[in-house]
């Protein structure tokens, strides 16, 4: 592999000196995070040995009329703090060269792709979360006529990057997929107003049987199929996975298949939205190496359905992470503009926008079973949103806001959560169900064309135990504070003050402030101050991000 690795990189190379004089593009990135930390005992920030932290990217991307090549350098020197152990090193994480016209596609070395929503294959990567589990291997897109593509994939996964090398994870990854626009393909249908869209998926995976106590698949396969309706202002889509027995640490090596499905339905007219979802899953921890734990070589991805939230005390006190063993959820939202002009709308309107969401256990049924004595090894039995009364997870909130003049806007929101610290830990100061009220104001005031002021004051209330005790940390309050000079400069500081906590000692002013400059497709940025420990979540993917004091350096260009 690090033999292909230098000859893609020597293609690339070679393919970009020869673009200058052929007409070839090059585009890309860089992106660099440096910082230099100190010792808090008070929060429990360590110094490392090091004291400074790097994490640098750089991509290129070339083509030439149907061809098309690219590669990233990455250096961990050594990596920033919150990022995996197993990021190490300077040398090349992604390489590939491919062809593509409008029939072919094909791509050689490491690529990203999804399969429908992702259920059943997503290779991807998040850089704030650490995680890429690109494919190493072949990808080849079909699109033999109009409305008809046909993927094939095959290769291994990326499960780290040491000593400056990709290093893959022991299992094979294959599979296809296909999906076919009626409307587009077939003629007749193109005027309908309903329009439809069928699609189905097959992946397989195959790693050694390793063990000489049990015996484990081999060669485990999950497929599924989905469908999505368009009418008028209605949106109706669905998919449904199997997976076949696939023993792995995640579900203690039973015997069960697994399943995914989920559900969206959509209505939009002008000034009112709404969308309810719903998703059943069982056992759908699909990994390319049945040891794994955490977030890696995760074969699919599940949705999470919950809003994703942004505020600082929202979206890091007490976030959930979507449970790939087993969870029956269900989504509601919806976004309506009080018509401008009115006098509960206001010269320009008004917008509220209420979302509900939440998860269970799904009800998992041992009667009569016995995994260990039952040759069959299924451990117990359930069915599609078969659910129990056993909470993960419940979140209401509603924002509205308002526009008052063409230079000032106000946000009032709030969010009531419920978080089941037993399943999905956030913190190892509570038990059982957490309970938070959440309440937030947001404003926005253009001072004059260039300079304007964003400010939030947030507030976090958690209610007291059974036992009448606080509970985990106590309240929070944040504020923020946001100055920009347009179109270059920008600045803010935040305060995240744990007013309510238990220890008096522990009632601690988390402080940080930043300052930056922009100009074209450059970025240059600083902070300094204290972060908090805690869960760093995007899309229901969680890492967790040691307390910090130090300085942070970023720097961001794009050519």
């Amino acid at each position: 592999m690090m033999k292909l690795s230098l000859c893609l990189a020597a293609v690339t190379i070679s393919l970009a000196g020869y673009s200058q004089n052929n007409g070839g593009s090059i585009s890309g990135n860089i992106e660099s995070t440096f910082q230099f930390l100190n010792n808090d005992t008070l929060i429990g920030a360590n110094q490392p040995a090091e004291k400074g932290l790097l994490n640098t990217y750089m991509n290129v991307f070339y083509t030439n009329g149907n061809f098309k090549a690219g590669m990233r350098l990455e250096s961990y020197l050594p990596r920033i703090q919150g990022y995996p152990n197993r990021f190490d090193g300077t040398g090349i994480g992604m390489r590939y060269i491919g062809y593509s016209n409008d029939l072919v596609d094909v791509t050689l070395g490491s690529f990203y792709e999804q399969f429908g929503s992702g259920m059943i294959f997503r290779a991807y990567e998040d850089r704030s979360l650490g995680y890429d589990n690109l494919m190493d291997g072949a990808r080849l897109i079909l699109r033999p006529y109009d409305g008809i593509v046909i993927k094939g994939v095959y290769g291994y996964q990326r499960l780290s990057f040491q000593e400056g090398k990709i290093v893959h994870s022991d299992g094979i990854v294959r599979g296809f997929d296909a999906e076919i626009n009626l409307n587009t393909t077939f003629k007749k249908l193109k005027d309908k107003k309903l329009d439809i869209t069928l699609g189905g998926s097959f992946m397989s995976k195959y790693q050694a049987d390793d063990r000489e106590d049990i015996i484990l698949p081999e060669n485990v396969g999950s497929y599924g199929g989905r469908a999505g309706l368009r009418y008028g202002k209605f949106t109706l889509d669905g998919e449904y996975i199997i997976k076949e027995q696939d023993p792995s640490v995640d579900n203690l090596f039973i015997y069960n298949y697994g399943h995914a499905a989920l559900f969206n339905f959509g209505y939009s007219k002008k000034g009112l939205g709404i969308v309810v979802s719903a998703k059943s899953v069982d056992n759908m921890s699909y990994r390319s190496d049945r040891n794994m734990e955490l977030q890696d070589l995760f074969i699919n991805y599940l949705p999470a359905l919950n809003k994703t939230h942004t505020y600082n005390l929202v979206a890091s006190l007490y976030p959930y992470a979507t449970q790939p063993v087993g969870e029956t959820a269900f989504q509601a939202e919806v976004l309506y503009t009080i018509k401008k002009g009115s006098k509960i709308g206001g010269k320009y309107g008004t917008s509220i926008n209420a979302n509900f969401s939440t998860a269970y256990r799904p009800n998992q049924h041992t009667e009569g079973l016995d995994p260990i004595a039952d040759s069959t090894g299924v451990g117990y039995t359930t069915g599609l949103f078969d659910m129990s009364d056993s909470l993960y997870w419940r979140d209401f909130n509603i924002n509205i806001e308002r526009k008052f003049n063409k230079k000032f806007k106000l946000k009032v929101s709030y969010f009531n959560i419920a978080l089941n610290n037993d399943v999905a830990k956030v913190t190892g100061g509570a038990k059982g169900i957490i309970h938070t009220n959440v309440g937030v104001i947001e404003g926005q005031y253009k001072i004059n064309r260039k300079h304007s002021l964003r400010w939030e004051l947030q507030a976090l209330f958690i209610a007291d135990d059974k036992l009448g005790e606080i509970n985990d940390q106590g309240d929070w309050a944040t504020v923020v504070i946001e100055y920009n000079v347009s179109p270059n400069w920008f600045f803010s500081v935040m305060d995240q003050y744990n007013y309510g906590n238990p220890s008096e000692d522990l009632r601690v002013h988390y402080f940080y402030g930043t300052f930056g400059y922009i100009k074209g497709a450059t970025r240059i940025s600083a902070g300094y101050g204290r972060q908090r420990a805690g869960l760093f979540c995007v899309g229901g993917v969680c890492r967790f991000v040691p307390a910090s004091n130090g300085l942070t350096l970023s720097f961001t260009q794009s050519f």
